[in-house]
């Protein structure tokens, strides 16, 4: 047998055998409370036990050579939190050179610290400690992919702060629901969702695990947690394949939990929700009441508007798939996206103005502060900047002891629209050799655009030019799909979405210019400053 069969079986085995007693254990409030409040407390205990046994207690590490070119032992470290804390310590590092930029920490640039160069492996950065019951992968890089083990020790500790976000907002008894593409995420949000409570009633998916060419784990993966449920006494649901071209499944079920007296709560990307509240307006149906998670792409100012329309509400959820949950939105906003940091979890220095050449101005720079974290994260930048401000702000989740503030998250390094995410390497690779192979053309005469329209609802373009004569554009929109699907792993669910959901458009017109004259493959829409949320 293959041995990745083998693995695959072994790793659903060890899932399955350790869902039940897990999801018998429920959090509970005072439980929650005591955790979040010890994480803060032990926060510099915290960093460097992780530093001390994840880092320089482990050969493998990629840390240890930028920590031996800055001269920094672990003495030198314990010393440096004493005196200055965890972000001192941390920015003092970043100054001398301890710090992965994303191209770097997914392996797609060489590393050069010091007239040192190097290069490293996703494979470096895990915890060694973690178990694996499920590996999870990112997609938003300019090149390959990150693999994250997740452990479900780990899912159940991340359901802490969800616990206590749930309990600020009032919301522990609201009836939950999920909406996205089949993999790792989904699992860990029904899991995470089922600790805090009753498990999520409806679990809608993007795609249908059981499409043709897809792996066969999507669709066992959810069998396996179905099953799981049932011996610890719940019943999860299985997923549903809610296409984006027709949100409506999804209206008519909370259309009912509200008439039931009840809050329905859905979790999707920003864009998704604004396509279940146009379909609702379309429809002349109201969803007041309802409450909406978004995640996973920008959320704003015209995207909320649209939520806000049918009388429905959202909160934003910023993470990473390499970290998990980074941010809980905030009770009482300044700005559209502004959230609470997870300084219980993570700890959060930034490249400023005077910092290094090769970091962005406001890249956020990301540590782990959990001994069970899935990946050892030591000031890397995972591809976003934000601004960060220290605020009172008197909602609950400040209450709780976080008060750092992100606001205006943006990634540089991501093309996301849709609900998905795509490699920008596959993105060059189908519009430079796939397309002009089949239908002729240079390079330079196949560009993406990225753009939204005045609701919110994305819309990317595929520009084709009028030189190239007579296409046939469904032709050329299938080919494109066909080349940035390939596989049946995550790019293939990426572009069924895609496919479903209409996009991309294609279109006769010549790809856009840059003020420099550029041709780029992805071009986007010159972005607007949201101002800021209504108090």
């Amino acid at each position: 047998m293959d041995l990745t069969i083998l693995n695959d079986v072994a790793a659903g085995t060890k899932f399955f055998l350790r869902l039940p007693p897990l999801l018998r254990n429920k959090i509970k409030s005072g439980e929650a409370h005591a955790i979040h409040q010890e994480r803060l407390d032990q926060r510099e205990t915290n960093f460097l036990a992780v530093a001390r046994h994840r880092i320089y207690n482990n050969p493998e590490s990629p840390y240890r050579v930028l920590l031996a070119l800055a001269g920094c032992e672990y003495e030198d470290l314990e010393a440096l939190v004493t005196k200055e804390g965890v972000e001192g310590a941390l920015q003092r590092l970043y100054l001398h050179g301890v710090y992965f930029t994303v191209d770097e920490f997914r392996g797609n640039s060489l590393v050069r610290r010091g007239g040192k160069t190097f290069e490293v492996t996703s494979a470096q950065f895990r915890n060694p400690s973690v178990t694996s019951h499920i590996m999870a992968q990112t997609s938003g890089s300019r090149g390959r992919g990150t693999q994250a083990p997740v452990d479900l020790a780990l899912v159940r500790e991340h359901a802490v702060d969800l616990f206590l976000d749930f309990e600020a907002r009032g919301g522990l008894d609201w009836v939950r629901a999920v909406w996205s593409v089949p993999g790792a995420g989904a699992l860990r949000r029904m899991i995470g969702y089922s600790l805090c409570g009753a498990a999520p009633a409806r679990w809608f998916s993007l795609v249908d695990p059981s499409a043709p060419g897809l792996h066969p784990r999507y669709f066992w993966s959810s069998r396996a947690l179905r099953w799981a449920g049932l011996l610890a006494g719940s019943s999860l649901p299985l997923p549903v394949a809610v296409s984006l071209r027709d949100p409506m499944p999804i209206v008519r079920w909370m259309v009912e939990v509200i008439k039931s007296g009840r809050i329905p709560h859905l979790y999707a990307y920003a864009s998704c929700a604004v396509r279940v509240c146009q379909a609702a307006l379309d429809s002349g149906m109201e969803l007041r009441g309802a409450q909406f998670m978004t995640g996973g792409e920008p959320t704003t100012t015209a995207r909320l508007a649209v939520i806000r329309r049918v009388g429905a509400a959202a909160q934003i959820h910023y993470g990473a798939q390499e970290a998990g949950g980074l941010g809980r939105s905030c009770l009482m906003p300044e700005f559209v996206d502004d959230v609470h940091f997870l300084e219980d979890r993570y700890a959060l220095v930034q490249r400023d103005i005077g910092g290094r050449s090769n970091l962005l101005p406001q890249t956020l720079l990301i540590s782990t502060l959990l001994p069970r974290a899935r990946l050892v994260l030591l000031n890397v930048s995972l591809g976003d900047q934000a601004t960060v401000v220290k605020r009172h702000c008197g909602c609950p989740l400040e209450k709780l002891g976080l008060k750092t503030h992100l606001h205006t998250i943006r990634s540089f390094e991501k093309l996301t629209a849709g609900g998905v995410t795509f490699l920008d390497t596959d993105v060059i690779r189908v519009l430079e050799d796939v397309l002009p192979a089949r239908f002729g053309g240079a390079p330079t005469d196949f560009q993406l655009v990225d753009e939204s329209t005045g609701d919110g609802v994305p819309r990317v373009r595929l520009l084709v030019n009028p030189r190239l004569g007579p296409l046939d554009s469904d032709a050329v929109r299938q080919a494109f799909l066909e080349g940035i699907g390939e596989g049946s792993g995550v790019e293939r669910v990426m572009m069924l979405t895609w496919r479903d959901a209409g996009l991309p458009i294609v279109e006769r017109e010549a790809p856009k210019l840059t003020g420099g004259g550029k041709i780029q493959h992805v071009h986007f829409g010159r972005a607007k400053i949201d101002p800021p949320a209504e108090r």
